[in-house]
């Protein structure tokens, strides 16, 4: 009889405790939209947008400001921004797929698809594999030749100039985050498929998802009528630019354009949920931690919180209180985006901004730190702010 009260009791005790944090959880995401909204209003961004998705159902998603300043049309829900370097976690997915399906290896070499790519170290560049190019491990000192490719470079005139470049590391051993490199996916892919990259991405990633508003490339962008437009920081405050179209010649590192709910829907597509959900072998293959990202740990928004740091294929890992946050941000002119989910925790989160504030990333460490140490927001504010 005892033991029967003993059981009823700790159940009873479990119980409230699940229900705290459950109510906990709440609190956080409920309490983001003022401080998100806040964020905006104190770092006067022109526009955002941000999304919330709980136990697979996309929860909140609110909009604020202008797609452009100078005009009175407000960001709204279909409201597309380029998505930079989130793009990544799309290709990386798209090659899974193909290497699920037994249409590419991980093994690949990158010299049989790209035979004019050479690298000073002799024998290097014939040791690069799909899963260096993809896991950032390629052993190329960071950002290789992203100058030129900011200069308005083509990559036909980029890529012959690796022949100069002296490797840092061998293949797989060391960490250097890359663009054009990462962008060298898009050849293999379609000279192994026969079929375009952006054909590709659109019938197995977009449609299938049911992404109405994803696109690739520079004519995506324009084809937007509701789009915003991006905007650069200058000592009298923001102003608007034109779209740089240099970023868009490694589309599959940082080509993709969408709105805040379609990247709601590409986030709840991880998390095992929507339309069309990700086979877990694809998303196990893509969020595997394969290259360690010391230097994430001085990230400085995120440097008190996060405990380790790794790159998968695409994604990249942060472990927050012994937990793992997958996520990825990404940044061209004018803009900047922001994805990050816990399947664990059934939560995920999107940001975007036709602005460069680095106060996207600071809105994504409070979310989960607040989520995870159980902090109240406002109490992290006075823990170490």
């Amino acid at each position: 009889m005892l033991f029967r009260v003993f059981q009823v009791v700790l159940f009873l005790a479990i119980s409230l405790y699940g229900a705290e944090k459950a109510a906990f959880s709440s609190d956080v995401v409920d309490g983001f939209d003022a401080r998100f909204k806040l964020a905006v209003e104190e770092n006067k961004i022109p526009g955002a947008a941000y999304a919330i998705i709980q136990n697979g159902q996309i929860t909140k998603v609110e909009t604020y400001g202008v797609r452009a300043l100078g005009e009175k049309k407000p960001v709204t829900k279909d409201t597309v921004f380029r998505l930079a370097s989130v793009s990544k976690t799309y290709t990386a997915e798209l090659a899974a797929i193909l290497v699920a399906e037994g249409k590419l290896s991980w093994d690949a070499r990158v010299v049989d698809y790209v035979p004019g790519f050479h690298l000073k170290t002799p024998g290097h560049a014939e040791k690069l594999k799909v899963s260096h190019i993809l896991s950032h491990s390629s052993g190329l000192t960071p950002n290789a030749y992203d100058i030129m490719l900011e200069d308005g470079w083509s990559l036909d005139k980029i890529v012959p100039r690796f022949q100069s470049l002296k490797p840092i590391c061998a293949p797989g051993k060391c960490y250097g985050y890359q663009n054009i490199i990462f962008s060298l996916i898009q050849p293999v892919i379609e000279k192994t498929t026969g079929e375009h990259f952006e054909t590709l991405m659109e019938d197995r990633i977009f449609k299938p998802l049911g992404l109405d508003h994803t696109t690739i490339g520079m004519d995506g962008y324009l084809a937007a009528k509701d789009r915003a437009e991006p905007h650069l920081l200058t000592k009298k405050g923001w102003y608007k630019t034109k779209v740089n179209n240099n970023y868009y010649a490694v589309s599959p590192a940082a080509g993709v354009n969408a709105n805040v709910i379609d990247l709601a829907k590409w986030v709840q597509a991880q998390m095992g949920y929507g339309v069309t959900p990700i086979a877990t072998g694809v998303i196990d293959a893509v969020t595997t931690k394969r290259t360690h990202t010391k230097r994430e740990l001085y990230r400085k928004v995120w440097k008190p919180y996060v405990e380790d740091a790794y790159y998968g294929y695409g994604w990249r890992i942060y472990q927050i209180g012994g937990e793992d946050i997958i996520l990825h941000a990404g940044g061209v002119a004018g803009f900047r985006s922001l994805v990050s989910y816990s399947k664990d925790r059934g939560i995920g989160q999107v940001i975007l901004m036709n602005a460069e504030s680095r106060s996207i990333e600071k809105l994504g460490a409070d979310f989960w730190t607040a989520l995870i140490s159980e902090l109240p927001t406002e109490q992290m504010a006075l823990a170490g702010r």
